[in-house]
């Protein structure tokens, strides 16, 4: 009873510990971040007079965890070496195993803290940031990036829904047009129902639709005749927005993952040639929360043992890891916005070569 209440004790102690260097480190972390991001842009807040409130709440409020996110793999690995590595040096550890604690034992509350950091990095990435992302870029583009994008896409073939397909020779997103429109619709067999020619169609921001100007239509029946039809303009509704031809691939993060799945589902429909980014973030979402677990284990495993250098050596050889995981990730992700491998395998790679990494070190760690 006595021993079970000691573990009890040293796992809150352990936890205690973990997760308050980590909460702390990041926190110090976006306090530097700040002071250097108000001094690169404090002067685009005051030419295009950005309201303080909007700069604090609008934008350093949803600054924030989206930085605290993007580093959090990084100060897990540090805070974790910070603390065991101390507890190593002042022979604590081994006061620990020489009371018959179990290595396997000692990693419980490690994995516990973890277990919180990822649910809190998971529940975060995937419906907290990206709304906050969302505001984020928003003022970004009303207060610092002024400059209107513009966009001109050419030759657009995209499918609406199952057996309907739309053309555009081109589309410029500042005048909201699409020129030399087509629009067609199949039977589940395969055969043309009908075509919609126009010169060109236009967006109406109030009502939320599209006018199609100068139309010509064909109606297929069913008993082989045609009926024909055409006019000046009609207005109509399509599932698409301007806003899809001048998107890049940034603007995923602004989803929570429902209305990613959602959006990979409808770029699937209509066709779109190159989903690969889109899945790599949806993957992200999962496999950056895992990373956790990894990084506290090569972490552990790392700092309970005395080397040379102390406890510096323990946090040089954290952040040399810590980098190299990020930098691999970034690496691998590449590989596959080039077709060179899969999606999902170029995610979960880091992940699958690091947890290799974690389990020599734990073969070879003081037990």
């Amino acid at each position: 009873m006595r021993k079970f209440k000691g573990s009890i004790i040293l796992d809150i102690y352990i936890i205690k510990k973990f997760l308050g260097t980590f909460f702390y480190a990041i926190t110090l972390l976006m306090l530097i971040v700040i002071v250097f991001d108000i001094s690169e842009k404090l002067d685009d807040f005051i030419e295009n007079n950005a309201p303080f409130r909007d700069v604090l709440f609008k934008y350093y409020f949803n600054f924030i965890p989206y930085f605290a996110l993007l580093f959090s793999p990084l100060f897990t690995f540090i805070s974790v070496i910070f603390f065991t590595s101390k507890l190593a040096y002042d022979s604590e550890i081994i006061a620990m195993f020489s009371s018959g604690l179990r290595f396997r034992r000692l990693l419980f509350p490690y994995f516990i803290s973890a277990l919180t950091i990822a649910g809190f990095t998971f529940v975060s990435g995937n419906y907290i940031i990206p709304p906050a992302n969302k505001k984020r870029t928003d003022f970004e583009n009303a207060y610092i990036n002024k400059r209107p994008r513009s966009v001109n896409r050419r030759n657009i073939h995209l499918q609406l829904h199952p057996n309907e397909y739309i053309y555009m020779e081109s589309f410029s997103n500042n005048s909201g047009i699409g020129y030399k429109f087509s629009m067609e619709k199949f039977s589940e067999k395969g055969e043309l129902k009908s075509k919609l020619l126009a010169d060109y169609i236009k967006w109406n921001e109030d009502k939320e639709n599209w006018t199609i100007r100068n139309y010509y239509s064909r109606i297929f029946l069913n008993d082989g005749t045609e009926k024909l039809s055409y006019g000046r303009e009609i207005d109509t509704t399509l599932t698409l927005r301007p806003e899809e031809f001048s998107r890049n691939d940034d603007f995923v993060q602004n989803m929570n993952i429902r209305e990613l799945r959602g959006f990979i589902d409808q770029q699937k429909l209509q066709g779109s040639e190159n989903i690969t980014p889109f899945l790599i973030e949806k993957y992200k979402r999962l496999a950056f929360p895992f990373s956790t677990f990894i990084l506290t284990l090569i972490g552990v495993t790392l700092s309970s043992r005395k080397i040379r250098g102390g406890i510096g050596g323990h946090i040089g050889a954290g952040i040399a890891l810590s980098f190299a995981y990020i930098l691999f990730l970034q690496f691998s992700s590449q590989f596959a916005v080039g077709g060179s491998i899969d999606p999902l395998l170029a995610v979960w790679m880091p992940n699958i070569i690091f947890a290799i990494i974690a389990g020599f070190l734990y073969y070879y760690a003081p037990k």
